[in-house]
């Protein structure tokens, strides 16, 4: 069995008198495919956050692998500060629900986090450039790395934050509704890519950890992933995406039925 990537442990968080984690165990292991799913409100964004370190909880924790370090135990983002969070974040990719680009170029949303993080030079960070974009379908030329990020369509906008992400070369690849406001043409391609990504061969033989955050009923259908279903801020139902579409429990059922609906939806402005 594969070693723990990340593991949640009778997570609890409340904002003022809402409690919206209410003691969530869930371990994530290397390989892993995770969709984590529910009905808004549930905890899905909330549980990522934390996972990521951007939210502190008010009880319970979550551990991770330090791939600077990967035979030492799991560590407790609790007791490690902002510098060595931002050294385990260097082995993962997040892309978000919005895509969250930067201003500036194609090439300008590449290059920062290598610059910054990884403190590399131009010369390094084109050929990084030109391989991503190549994995993700968009073209490298000069004209296109020159093109401002708001000049892309959706579909081309998602493929970039993807590529952005794939640039650090990832241990850990997250998605916050990766295919929320795409056509169903794009989202498919997207789906496609997910699955392509989450297969990339890395060095070493590391092997890749997706999670992704959906309502997207095709997206699971399509990989087919392990399912994490929360509802009132606890994990309901973890298990093979089969056993999950199969199943006719009061709580998972009008889920499944209703998560088309949820998906576009979620693509509409607040």
């Amino acid at each position: 069995m594969a070693a723990v990537e990340i593991a949640v442990h009778d997570l609890h968080k409340a904002f003022g008198r809402k409690a919206v984690l209410r003691g969530v165990d869930l371990n994530i292991r290397a390989g892993d495919t995770v969709a984590i799913v529910g009905g808004s409100g549930c905890g899905k964004t909330v549980l990522l956050n934390h996972i990521l370190g951007q939210l502190q909880p008010d009880r319970g924790y979550v551990a991770v692998v330090d791939h600077d370090d990967p035979a030492a135990p799991l560590r407790r983002l609790s007791d490690i500060g902002d510098l060595e969070i931002d050294r385990i974040h260097g082995h993962w990719g997040v892309v978000f629900q919005k895509n969250a680009l930067f201003s500036g170029t194609v090439y300008d949303n590449i290059a920062l986090w290598l610059r910054e993080m990884k403190q590399m030079e131009d010369a390094d960070i084109r050929p990084i450039a030109v391989r991503v974009l190549g994995v993700v379908g968009l073209r490298s030329d000069d004209d296109f790395l020159a093109t401002d990020q708001h000049e892309l369509s959706g579909g081309m906008a998602k493929r970039l934050a993807i590529a952005r992400a794939l640039a650090m070369s990832p241990v850990v690849l997250f998605y916050d509704e990766p295919t929320t406001g795409l056509d169903p043409s794009t989202s498919a391609r997207m789906h496609d890519l997910i699955q392509a990504t989450h297969d990339e061969v890395l060095p070493a033989g590391t092997t890749r950890t997706t999670v992704i955050i959906t309502h997207d009923k095709d997206l699971l259908t399509r990989l087919r992933p392990r399912t994490v279903m929360l509802h009132e801020g606890r994990v309901f139902f973890d298990g093979p995406f089969e056993a999950f579409a199969a199943n006719e429990s009061e709580i998972v059922r009008p889920y499944f039925d209703l998560m088309p609906v949820l998906h576009e939806r979620a693509a509409q402005p607040a």
